[in-house]
């Protein structure tokens, strides 16, 4: 059986510690939505800047590119592992850039996935162009699509209207990169920003939903579906980024600071009434992990 490398008291955030090519075999468990920020590949000796100075861009081993085949091969794993845990009625979203998100929409298609968006996440405050010799990257995509094509998924459609003016929200989220507050238990080099995965979440899942992160990092999928009252199962395999997550679950467990994460973000300031605001943790359902 497995054992959790951190499971909080609530049992709305579980971790484990390992490669989840080798711990999603090992558990059965369908989830309403996954969250998976896979390696770019990106890690090949360049350079760029972070507050004013420059950088290396490598982020470490796992991200080192390979050949075309060996990131196709990665790619055709980790979605078919991941396919096997997803509800029918579920939806999954992939992050990347143009060096790995075409092979990820390869292989989705491939294994029987029907694609519902490409969002293009426009970040507000890119990091500029030291080379002067292209234009600055200053978007990722993030990939959404469900798990049967005819099987129809959950989409908060009025939600996310109201976050959007009343008006229809399209494809193109400008939202900013991670903030100075979102680093007070450390700095995941591929951090997402709480903003972008809270308005994931909140889109395609329903109040105590459970969602899956393959690669958490950090854990900013599961702190964002903790502030919006859904539950979280994350596989890192990294220990410095498990460490890191156990202590952002944590910093929310205060009631002040969960109240300031959710003001802190636009969407949810927003909001009129949000779900889950007062959720305790004994008004979780029942449905558990195996372990």
């Amino acid at each position: 059986m497995i054992k959790p490398y951190y499971k909080s008291e609530d049992r709305a955030f579980t971790l484990l510690h390992g490669d989840c090519f080798e711990l999603l075999k090992q558990f059965k468990f369908h989830f309403d939505m996954i969250f998976a920020d896979p390696p770019y590949f990106l890690s090949n000796g360049g350079i760029s800047v972070q507050a004013g100075k420059i950088v290396s861009v490598n982020k470490g081993e796992w991200d080192e590119g390979g050949t075309a085949e060996s990131i196709e091969a990665f790619n055709r794993e980790w979605i078919a592992l991941c396919r096997e845990k997803l509800k029918d009625n579920g939806t999954i979203w992939v992050s990347g850039t143009y060096h790995n998100i075409f092979s990820v929409a390869k292989n989705l298609t491939e294994q029987g996935f029907k694609i519902l968006n490409v969002v293009t996440w426009a970040k507000t405050n890119p990091p500029p162009n030291i080379s002067c010799r292209y234009f600055t990257h200053s978007t990722e995509f993030i990939i959404w699509a469900r798990k049967c094509p005819k099987k129809p998924h959950y989409f908060n459609y009025e939600l996310m209207k109201h976050l959007n003016d009343d008006k229809q929200m399209t494809d193109v989220w400008r939202l900013p990169a991670i903030a100075q507050w979102e680093k007070s238990c450390g700095k995941h080099p591929t951090q997402k920003p709480l903003s972008l995965l809270v308005r994931i979440i909140l889109a395609s899942t329903t109040l105590n939903g459970w969602v899956l992160d393959p690669f958490s990092g950090s854990a900013t999928t599961g702190i964002a579906a903790n502030l919006v009252g859904r539950r979280f199962l994350g596989i890192e395999k990294e220990k410095e980024f498990a460490v890191m997550s156990k202590l952002r679950k944590q910093e929310i467990e205060d009631y002040d600071t969960l109240v300031s994460y959710r003001q802190r973000i636009k969407d949810l300031k927003n909001m009129c009434e949000l779900e889950a605001t007062n959720i305790a943790c004994e008004d979780y359902l029942c449905d558990d992990l195996p372990f």
